[in-house]
């Protein structure tokens, strides 16, 4: 053996050291990546669900409120309502009453006079 041979097997040795260091970390990587893609995995498990809970309620939520416009609505046209019919008995019954109103106090003011 010469001293070629010898550097050589040093040389070697001093390799397969090296990718044994170096191999230990990457399997520690590799196994943080496969509990981070298990992670992922968990959380989009548990995720989806609850956007679809989400949506579900926003819909419910869109459907009372379509319900809660048609009762404002409804209310709104019951307002002008009672206002139109108010207007309209006022019209109705306030001229004749107040011309009621004047022609007795006419004639209490007659009798009093007369009196």
């Amino acid at each position: 053996m010469n001293i070629g041979d010898i550097a050589g097997i040093v040389a070697a040795v001093a390799f397969l050291l090296l990718v044994a260091f170096l191999a230990v970390p990457l399997i520690k990587m590799g196994r943080v990546l496969d509990a981070a893609t298990e992670s992922v995995r968990e959380v989009t498990a548990h995720t989806l669900p609850v956007i679809d809970e989400a949506a579900a309620t926003i819909q419910a939520g869109n459907a009372q409120i379509t319900k809660v416009d048609a009762v404002t609505t409804a209310a709104s046209e019951v307002s002008q309502n009672v206002s139109a019919l108010t207007t309209l008995v006022s019209a109705t019954v306030g001229g004749p009453l107040i011309k009621v109103a004047a022609f007795s106090h006419a004639a209490r003011r007659m009798f009093r006079r007369g009196a």
